[in-house]
């Protein structure tokens, strides 16, 4: 018995020392590690600018050479916009992660790696703006150290120390530390994406770089901060490696996101519809209706059913729901528990692929500005969506690929203090807003019978 005892003490003893060490040497051992495989990105977009006063031709146009002559510097000029990013090398096959934005629109892109000054041209591999991920490819001959590993992001506790390494306003290579804040955020990023929160300070410059766990793995890809002044203020979000790993993988493989489809229009389960169904509480996707020809409504899922757990997943609010289906494997045939009559069913439901903006725009009016099609307000969609409360709106049928804050079946029912109802009136708010030279909107929005606002720019010129 003693003998065990003083085992364990010195067991603990060890693990003690341990830890002073690592407090004394710091991280220094583990960084000198992960920085060779962190990269800055340099993006190129070539613009032009262009006098209000001078006539555009077409490139090769006789009449260019003459009003050159006559407007001389006046003329169109173009120029090249650099903006500044991170990334990390996931692949030793020269596969680099970064964010959407960082690369969205970049006619050149570039990487540096921090132990290097010469610039590696990069070629986009995939890009998914829901997620805000995107993969680039170099020469695999231009590595200087193996590749990154993706770390369990859904083990990551509230309190776990963490680092995140990148290209904050242009200093590369850049190391800060901190603690994970808070799991799970949502902070309106689009369905697909529960935030990792940390207080590690983060810049202009870091979206696209790793977030690592002390073991030197990567748990989150670092995307975004909330801060009134610009700088860090201890609030930086990154996607998780449990979402991140499975959208780059599909990048790689397909060059596009690809995801589960179920088939149903869901809502908040609130306390009234829990009473009216005899279901205790309020964890739970309420269906408010079901695609007849969806893997939904082939396997018997009905209006009016509560979703509780899909896949072995408990659903603890309907912004659960879209987000594992989104990452359930094309063709698995999961086991979906739902709350009907009083008691709880299974139902075997086959996951289809996810066709993101599959209505044709001949079915609406394409909004060029926001790359959406949109029509109006039927009494079939008021019924399809319960809309109780709204009688007239503008309904997105499909989502173009530039635009990552709209879906599918969002309804816009009001811009900025202007209420809508025809597409007539929805394109007249917008010709005025970029008359007045405005390069943004503010949409009102009922998603899921939930409404909300949300900023959404001009994505077309």
């Amino acid at each position: 018995m003693f003998k065990k005892i003083f085992i364990f003490l010195i067991i603990s003893f060890i693990s003690i020392q341990n830890s002073f060490a690592q407090f004394e040497t710091g991280y220094a051992d583990l960084v000198e590690k992960l920085l060779p495989s962190v990269v800055s990105i340099v993006t190129t977009q070539v613009v032009q600018r262009q006098s209000k006063n001078v006539p555009e031709f077409p490139e090769g146009h006789p009449f260019n050479d003459m009003f050159e002559d006559f407007f001389g510097n006046q003329m169109p000029q173009r120029e090249n916009m650099t903006a500044l990013g991170s990334g990390f090398v996931i692949s030793n096959e020269g596969y680099i992660v970064t964010n959407h934005h960082v690369i969205d629109k970049a006619d050149q892109i570039q990487v540096v790696f921090s132990n290097q000054v010469k610039e590696i041209e990069a070629t986009l591999v995939g890009s998914d703006p829901k997620t805000d991920i995107a993969v680039l490819k170099i020469n695999p001959k231009s590595l200087n150290n193996n590749a990154l590993s993706w770390g369990d992001s859904n083990v990551s506790r509230v309190g776990d120390i963490v680092l995140a390494i990148g290209n904050p306003l242009g200093l590369g290579g850049t190391v800060t530390s901190g603690i994970i804040s808070s799991i799970n955020r949502d902070i309106g990023g689009g369905p697909y994406v529960d935030f990792i929160q940390t207080d590690a300070p983060i810049n202009r410059g870091n979206s696209g770089g790793p977030l690592f766990n002390l073991s030197g793995e990567v748990i989150g890809i670092n995307s975004m901060i909330i801060s009134q002044t610009g700088g860090s203020v201890g609030l930086g979000f990154s996607i998780p490696a449990s979402t991140a790993q499975l959208i780059v993988n599909d990048l790689i493989s397909f060059v596009q996101a690809k995801r589960g489809w179920l088939g149903v229009q869901i809502q908040d389960l609130s306390i009234e519809f829990s009473e009216s169904l005899s279901f205790e509480g309020t964890d739970g996707a309420f269906v408010a209706s079901v695609d007849p020809l969806s893997p939904a409504g082939k396997a018997g899922i009905l209006a009016g059913d509560i979703i509780v757990e899909f896949d072995s997943k408990d659903i603890k609010s309907y912004k659960d729901l879209p987000k594992v289906v989104a990452e359930t494997p094309i063709g698995k045939e999961v086991k979906v528990k739902v709350w009907r009559n009083k008691k709880y069913e299974e139902v075997i439901v086959k996951i289809d692929e996810l066709n993101e903006g599959v209505i044709a725009k001949a079915d609406g009016s394409e909004i060029v500005e926001l790359d959406i099609t949109v029509a109006e307000l039927s009494s079939k969609n008021i019924e399809d969506l319960a809309l109780t409360n709204i009688k007239n709106g503008i309904i997105v049928k499909s989502v173009g690929s530039k635009n990552s804050n709209l879906l599918v079946d969002d309804v816009i029912i009001q811009v900025s203090s202007e209420k809508v109802s025809t597409i007539k009136d929805f394109k007249n708010i917008i010709k005025e807003n970029k008359r007045l030279k405005r390069d943004k909107i503010l949409l009102r929005v009922v998603r899921s019978g939930n409404e909300f606002w949300l900023i959404n720019p001009f994505l077309v010129e």
